[in-house]
């Protein structure tokens, strides 16, 4: 079988993160970068063994030499570099979150009309994790009615793009609000309208980029979800739980997990989470293993090459389903308190 040729649009740490996580799949071979500044894009090149570096992303994208791309550049600028991607007939996985569901939207479009495939880089997702819950949770804890979820991370460095909201708008409710909303695509599933989005942002007084938010989403037919997020609570927290009317799932590392996250390399950890149900007390809760040797990150990977092989395929409809549920939430949100 023939690999899938990738090449990368930006040089910056999560283009670093995909660059290793390909080394590890057998079915695509990373050859080519373009960045902003050649200077970084030739940098980024030497350390990670890539052939082809070019001056400008247009020039790599109109290349035969790549078969698909991988965007991680500020968000202003994903729809512009996707849609030509797309017309240059390469698969696109694009770094989330985009600037709006429309600009997701004629994303995916101009995918499906030159025929290649789609797919947002949130690593959870392909956490096997992710289908070990979605696989026996009505079996366990009943059918989902809410998810809670709280991720912060400490990081005030003024100087990074999140802090600029020329390139990131919307700050930490883009970087990580994202994580929230696909957790309720994910786990929640809801199909019914949405009732009611609301909530608060703290910005910071220096830069005004958002730092850190609350909210809470509702929908017609019950189904909820609070949510938490930001950088100014000095420790990281990525606390999920997924309450169904008989029981709970909850874990600490539901966007990286403790054992392979990018941020964490604990091998003894064992990736999984707990069940909770009626009056237990923590010595009585259920610990379910849904461990794994390799990163999510490899996963998401392998299973990108695995939808680039048959663009209308259910998988391919799944992922543009997911994320632009997810968008539309974010984007509700964003709605409901800037």
């Amino acid at each position: 079988m023939n690999k899938l040729r990738l090449g990368i649009v930006g040089s910056g740490m999560i283009a670093g993160i995909i660059a290793n996580a390909i080394k590890q799949v057998e079915s695509i071979e990373l050859v080519a970068v373009a960045s902003r500044r050649p200077v970084s894009a030739k940098a980024f090149a030497d350390e990670h063994g890539i052939n082809l570096v070019f001056d400008t992303w247009q020039e790599m994208l109109a290349s035969d030499s790549i078969d698909a791309i991988y965007v991680a550049t500020p968000t202003a600028s994903k729809e512009e570099i996707a849609i030509y991607g797309a017309q240059n007939k390469k698969h696109l996985l694009v770094e989330k979150p985009y600037s709006s569901a429309k600009s997701l939207e004629n994303m995916i479009n101009a995918a499906n009309v030159n025929g290649v495939s789609f797919m947002d880089a949130t690593h959870f997702t392909h956490n096997p994790r992710t289908k070990v819950i979605n696989d026996i949770m009505e079996k366990e804890i009943g059918a989902p009615q809410a998810v809670r979820t709280s991720f912060f991370f400490p990081f005030m460095d003024k100087t990074n793009i999140r802090f600029d909201t020329s390139k990131e708008p919307t700050g930490a409710v883009g970087d990580m609000t994202w994580y929230s909303m696909r957790a309720i695509a994910e786990y929640l599933k809801p199909t019914a309208p949405l009732k009611l989005i609301s909530g608060a942002i703290v910005r910071d007084e220096e830069t005004n980029a958002v730092i850190r938010g609350s909210g809470v989403a509702v929908f017609e037919d019950g189904k909820s979800s609070t949510f938490d997020f930001g950088y100014n609570v000095g420790t990281c927290l990525m606390d999920l739980d997924i309450l169904g009317h008989e029981g709970v799932f909850s874990m600490s590392d539901y966007v990286l997990d403790w054992k392979n996250g990018f941020a964490f390399d604990n091998q003894d950890h064992v990736v999984g989470f707990t069940k909770r149900k009626e009056m237990q007390q923590p010595c009585e809760h259920q610990y379910i293993e849904a461990d794994s040797s390799e990163a999510q990150s490899v996963f998401m990977m392998r299973n990108f090459a695995a939808l680039t092989s048959d663009v209308e395929s259910t998988e391919n409809a799944k992922a543009q389903h997911l994320a632009l549920l997810t968008q539309r939430l974010l984007d509700a949100y964003w709605d409901a308190v800037a």
